[in-house]
């Protein structure tokens, strides 16, 4: 790991090849939160692949839209998801339909770290 970065509204880890962010409570993701995080990739991932990781302890909502701007990131290679929540599942489904790179989701974490380095090989 090479660094944790604390915000408002999420807790971001930053690795090698992935970050893993972890949105906090309630809080509904839209496109002021989202320019804090791409500054962030832009600042890390500038100019090497990457996996986003979204680790969903907790609930919380996403503007859709949000995606199409993710997906516009050209070192993003792909998008994860990890929860245990049927609901949360479920969400993601519809939300992978407004991404348009890899998408997956996973009940543990480190399914979604195994897929992102194999995703980056």
């Amino acid at each position: 790991m090479t660094d944790v970065l604390h915000f408002d509204f999420c807790k971001v880890h930053i690795y090698d090849k992935y970050i893993v962010v972890i949105m906090n409570q309630g809080i509904n993701l839209d496109t002021i939160h989202n320019n804090v995080l791409l500054n962030i990739v832009d600042t890390y991932f500038k100019n090497k692949s990457f996996v986003y990781i979204t680790h969903r302890l907790n609930s919380y909502s996403v503007d859709p839209a949000i995606y199409k701007e993710t997906s516009k990131i050209d070192t993003l290679a792909g998008f994860a998801v990890v929860t245990k929540d049927y609901k949360a599942k479920g969400t993601a489904e519809i939300e992978r339909m407004f991404f348009n790179k890899p998408f997956e989701i996973f009940d543990e974490l480190q399914e979604a770290v195994d897929w992102a380095d194999k995703i980056l090989k």
